[in-house]
């Protein structure tokens, strides 16, 4: 098995797989694979909406072609796959885009070939669900025919810091030639290095771990959030003076949404559910993280009431849609969960947000992106996530957005001082 001359197959072209086309493109040949036609005609003209990987990588990958047609994998000898691997509305793992890519690829897959999967996965799905697909669908023998890898993807989105090749990355195989040689493909892209798991399984438990793990010291200061505001005390200040201590983590408050953080440890707890075991802490957490966009807009409808504020005909600025900060991404945001509750209490809300894509944001939570501005003033606002374009608003700008003397900000990020948005004439409310 040599995979340095097999060109390479990247299934799905999003904020994982299209850095990754890109980054072999520029070596070697590589057909980057999407099931949209609208995402293949955007790439090839140069363009990635996500903004993930800037025109002039886009340039230099010049061994890299795009396509939606999968008679075009049939020459490809490596296949890496990069679909998403979301819930559904009852939190369990949605596989289908994973078997589905599975399909594709096993109606590719000829002998000597690797597969490596990239999504995240519980421990055991590649070789459980994945694997048997495979086989169906190319009529070959596992770990005889062709070979299995798991190497998690560690892509943040927004982050032009920590980006692929900057970011250690894990490695696996099916058997310790495929695992050799996996690890020796991402060597050739990843200058900060790999580091070879014992197993595919154990490389699976790696990944889903890292974001259970941020889960729940997330969930920790949410709930400690919950308990310093019904003590009258500011959360933000408290974990600024914990913070004067040198092994204090970090974390702050906050609504958990995107494809990882509020995903992955679904799929832990499935798999251990259905190995006999009920998970007690980690889905504690999840509890918490999922239930703070309604404890959040219920806070703003509270000191609305308080102020005077005729909260059914109220009208209500949210200022952010994305599930992160200086990003187009808004995947399994929570923010639409607020949206949702302040609709409840008959408020009409308006969504801004200068990094969401307006289609987008209508066929995904059927919200019309509009304007908060002085001259379209509403009654209170919900700055709810931290692009740079809010932060650098002024006080004096944020209350001339607002109508009526007792306006309720609800600043769920901690942009501004508290002190000085009060005396802006604010009510203010912060995690």
């Amino acid at each position: 098995m040599d995979l340095s001359s097999e060109k390479i197959a990247v299934i799905g072209l999003g904020y994982v797989g299209l850095p990754l086309a890109v980054e072999f493109g520029k070596l070697r040949p590589v057909v980057g694979f999407d099931i949209h036609r609208e995402r293949i005609d955007e790439l090839q003209r140069g363009c990635d909406h996500t903004l993930e990987v800037l025109p002039e990588d886009l340039a230099r990958a010049t061994q890299l072609r795009y396509s939606c047609d999968a008679a075009d994998l049939q020459d490809c000898g490596v296949f890496i796959v990069t679909v998403p691997t979301p819930i559904d509305r009852a939190n369990r793992p949605d596989l289908r885009p994973l078997v589905k890519a599975s399909e594709t690829v096993g109606k590719a897959l000829r002998p000597g070939g690797v597969v490596v999967y990239e999504s995240t996965v519980y421990p055991g799905c590649t070789e459980e669900v994945c694997v048997p697909v495979l086989e169906r669908h190319s009529g070959l023998r596992f770990n005889r025919d062709f070979f299995c890898g798991y190497s998690p993807e560690r892509i943040n989105p927004g982050d032009k810091v920590h980006t692929l090749t900057t970011i250690r990355k894990i490695t696996s195989g099916s058997t310790p030639e495929a695992a050799r040689q996996v690890d020796a493909l991402y060597a050739g892209i990843i200058r900060a290095g790999t580091f070879p798991a014992s197993s595919v399984r154990v490389a699976e438990a790696a990944k889903v771990i890292e974001n259970t793990q941020r889960d729940l010291n997330i969930a920790l200061v949410n709930e400690l959030s919950v308990i310093f505001d019904r003590l009258g005390i500011d959360t933000t200040e408290v974990l600024e003076a914990a913070g004067s201590k040198w092994n204090f983590l970090p974390f702050r408050p906050g609504m958990v949404g995107g494809h990882c953080i509020g995903v992955d440890p679904y799929y832990l707890t499935h798999k251990a559910e259905e190995v006999g075991y009920h998970p007690q802490v980690i889905l504690a957490g999840r509890r918490i993280n999922d239930n703070m966009a309604r404890y959040a807009a219920r806070n703003v409808i509270k000191l609305m009431l308080c102020n005077g504020i005729d909260v059914a005909r109220s009208t209500v600025g949210v200022m952010g849609i994305t599930f992160k900060e200086n990003c187009p991404d808004i995947r399994n945001s929570k923010v639409a969960d607020l949206v949702a509750e302040l609709r409840k209490w008959n408020v009409q809300v308006v969504v801004a947000d200068p990094w969401a894509l307006p289609d987008e944001v209508r066929a995904e939570y059927g919200i019309e992106l509009g304007v908060i501005d002085a001259q379209r003033p509403v009654d209170s606002l919900v700055v709810a996530v931290g692009h740079e374009q809010f932060r650098g608003l002024e006080l004096p700008a944020l209350r001339s957005m607002c109508r009526g003397e007792r306006p309720v900000l609800a600043d769920l990020k901690a942009l501004y001082d508290r002190r000085d948005a009060t005396g802006a004439g604010f009510t203010v409310f912060r995690l």
